[in-house]
């Protein structure tokens, strides 16, 4: 039986691929599989790969036809995963040996539906630990008791999806599946519905996953229109959430995270290409109608002055009539 299967995508990554790859045959077992998904990279990734699969024990490579983004290449490994365990890690992140040993022995000594863990981000040679928002360790606990309060960050707010390991049966019940297609925040509506749905969870002081920012190839470094996704993502939180039996209280920290995603964009607006810029303004003043309009105002009246006038400002724009401005 496979006790644990790591769920790989890759695409373009041919740089830092055989990092990858080798930080996962340092963590191999015979129980281990290692399930490596090519989201029909046109670099030379595929070859890397076809390397992995005769070289790496536990490697099962899949191919995507099409690219269809980080959530589609995750589905398609979920799908493939035989184990009684998931994770996850990104083609051009690491993982410090024996890492997954440690991870694993965590959560079944804990027996809980998931375990979050800390992580190393890398940004050139620099290092800096990042640890999940929740000062409980080694304690289980129900997911939804570390959504609130809305005014901090939460657990809900470290999206990592390979930040963790997640027991086979919240598979089972339909929790572990991204939203198909989206191409940025795809952790955002996961998590949240992870922390609503799920019976039991725990967080450990484990370090093992060294994330690398600043890769160029990276969604979070392109200005273009893949980007918006995140809108998609955020309005899904905010539907799923209003349905949900505690919606009155789980609300304001939905709204109120969404929109300071959004103010961060804005914020950084310039680094989108011109067109883009326009349609996210543009989609983000109709996010803001979508939202719950009292839960909304609460939200703006919590935040700093400089987020929340940036906000007011885009919610007071109206479309302006067709041809209006001739005139003028």
């Amino acid at each position: 039986m496979v006790k644990l299967s790591v769920i790989v995508p890759f695409y373009n990554v041919q740089q830092y691929a055989p990092d990858t790859l080798k930080s996962l045959r340092a963590n191999a077992r015979e129980d281990f599989e290692f399930i490596l998904v090519d989201d029909c990279s046109r670099d030379g990734t595929p070859d890397v790969l076809a390397r992995a699969e005769r070289e790496l024990p536990g490697a099962v490579l899949i191919r995507h036809e099409q690219n269809g983004g980080l959530a589609t290449a995750r589905n398609t490994g979920i799908d493939a995963a035989r184990g009684e365990y998931l994770t996850f890690l990104d083609g051009d992140d690491w993982l410090a040996p024996g890492y997954y040993e440690r991870l694993l022995a965590s959560i079944e000594d804990l027996g809980c539906d998931f375990v979050r863990t800390d992580h190393v981000q890398c940004t050139a040679r620099a290092r800096s630990v990042h640890r999940v928002p929740h000062g409980r360790r080694g304690v289980v606990m129900d997911p939804r008791d570390a959504i609130l309060p809305a005014d901090r960050s939460t657990s809900v707010d470290y999206a990592y999806a390979w930040a963790g390991i997640y027991h086979r049966r919240l598979l089972d019940r339909g929790l572990l599946h991204f939203t198909d297609g989206l191409r940025t925040a795809e952790d955002r509506p996961w998590i949240w519905r992870l922390h609503r749905e799920a019976d039991s969870f725990a967080t450990v002081g484990l370090l093992g996953v060294f994330y690398r920012r600043g890769v160029a190839s990276s969604l979070t470094q392109i200005g273009d229109v893949r980007q918006l996704d995140f809108i998609r993502a955020f309005d899904q939180v905010i539907e799923e959430t209003a349905a949900d039996r505690d919606a009155d209280k789980l609300l304001p920290k939905a709204v109120r995270t969404y929109c300071a995603i959004i103010s961060h964009h804005l914020g950084s607006i310039e680094r989108f290409e011109p067109a883009v810029a326009r349609k996210l303004k543009s989609m983000s003043t109709v996010a803001l109608r979508r939202m719950p309009q009292d839960v909304l105002d609460e939200a703006l009246d919590s935040m700093d002055v400089q987020r929340a006038t940036r906000l007011r400002r885009l919610r007071r724009l109206r479309r302006r009539p067709a041809g209006a401005g001739a005139a003028a």
